[in-house]
């Protein structure tokens, strides 16, 4: 592909995009670099509004020369750079590689302005990996789509113009123009999956198959197709499923459906909730889930994520942090009380005549909820409140100098006087 054809997918790409400025994701790479310098080059582009957005994530002793590179290099271009530094959370189990991958996205969705385009420099090599690498993850239709090149994003959308576009052509294009950029020597390693597949099995593929990343661009196209026909039906089963929370789902109603639909619903319910995809293993033990006793409480877990069985319902979200149950503090009411573990406030409405203590569940607690009625065991009340397990331990107790007077906003004794709310950031 000569520069001229690199240029008229991109003049393509931007007479059929809306209105809207244009962001780069510019890593400093190779890939990333080529794609500021053509936009920048492109009267189109500049007339849109261009500017270039940098993601620090502070893992590599050179970042901070790298920010510096891409700073100067788009300023040379007379594009406006933005340099944003990032945390990688690195404990979550998912990897190094895939919590860099989730910072960055977030710092770039932070970023975007109004009908702002994140433009990224993904071409059909990176497709072709990741077609790979989700056939080894045995990803349903939707995930073989693999990228796609065009989908909203934060307040604007996310364009890949040059998923079709060879690497090689890139290449080209950068030592014809005499530009320089930045090798991350992580890219050199085998460490990452994509760089082993990148490294390794890409070549052996194209010295038989000459044109394999090409046919691989082609099937992911034609399933992101086939994955738009299952998503609006799949859509429409996920509406009857859920329950009133949107990270639960009904067990009567995935009973109903096909193993296949079913798998399908659960990768577009944890899709819907920002959780990691779930693996292959996990779509298989949901069947497991689904038929378990109603007191067995299992779980179906995977790096970032588990599902968890509750009566008829099934609940999705991040696992747990544990918490420190001898944790106590006093409170006297005046102002709210944070409570540890990101748990939340508790705030009191009216006055504590005695002075009050917050603690968690220990096991055994009871409460006398008015003078003429007999103690009931909190383990009791929060079971026919419908809590579920894996929540009661985390629910604050309030007491005062006679005993237990609310297990937090959910049950108050008589006695007490006030009222008790608990604030929960969502």
């Amino acid at each position: 592909m000569s520069d001229m054809r690199l240029i008229e997918t991109t003049e393509s790409a931007l007479a059929a995009w809306p209105s809207g400025a244009l962001c780069v994701a510019l890593s400093g790479g190779l890939d990333s670099t080529v794609m500021l310098h053509v936009l920048a080059s492109s009267a189109t582009a500049r007339a849109r509004g261009l500017r270039a957005i940098h993601v620090d994530h502070g893992i590599h002793p050179e970042s901070a020369r790298w920010a510096a590179h891409c700073a100067a290099f788009a300023a040379a271009l007379d594009v406006l750079p933005l340099s944003v530094r990032v945390d990688v959370l690195r404990g979550d189990g998912t990897g190094l590689e895939a919590a860099a991958r989730r910072a960055r996205y977030a710092a770039f969705e932070a970023a975007l302005g109004d009908n702002e385009i994140l433009v990224t420099a993904h071409h059909a090599d990176d497709q072709a990996e990741t077609v790979l690498l989700r056939l080894l993850r045995a990803s349903g239709v939707a995930g073989l789509g693999a990228m796609q090149p065009w989908r909203a994003f934060g307040r604007g959308a996310l364009a890949r113009p040059w998923l079709a576009v060879p690497r090689d052509a890139i290449r080209t294009y950068a030592e014809a123009h005499a530009l320089t950029w930045i090798d991350d020597p992580s890219n050199a390693s085998d460490a990452h999956d994509r760089n082993y597949v990148r490294r390794h099995v890409m070549p052996q593929l194209r010295a038989r198959w000459p044109h394999a990343a090409e046919a691989f661009v082609r099937s992911a196209s034609l399933l992101r197709d086939a994955a738009a026909t299952i998503d609006a039906d799949t859509r429409i089963a996920l509406a009857q499923a859920q329950g009133l929370d949107p990270a639960t789902l009904r067990i009567d109603a995935l009973r109903a459906l096909a193993p296949y639909r079913r798998a399908e619903l659960l990768r577009a319910w944890i899709a819907s909730l920002a959780l990691p995809a779930p693996t292959a293993q996990a779509i298989d033990a949901l069947a497991a889930l689904l038929d378990a006793r109603e007191d067995a409480n299992p779980i179906v877990a995977w790096p970032g994520a588990e599902l968890r069985r509750y009566r008829d319902m099934v609940y999705a979200m991040a696992p747990f942090a544990p918490i420190d149950a001898t944790w106590t503090t006093t409170w006297d009411g005046r102002q709210p009380l944070e409570l540890p573990h990101a748990l939340g406030k508790l705030v009191l409405d009216g006055n504590a005549t005695t002075p009050l203590r917050v603690t968690f569940r220990q096991g055994g607690e009871t409460i006398a909820l008015a003078p003429s009625r007999p103690r009931r065991a909190v383990k009791d009340l929060l079971q026919d409140l419908g809590i579920p397990p894996w929540q009661r331990d985390r629910i604050p107790l309030v007491h005062d100098t006679e005993g237990l007077v609310a297990i937090a906003d959910l049950v108050i004794a008589e006695r007490f006087g006030a009222r008790i709310r608990r604030l929960v950031d969502s």
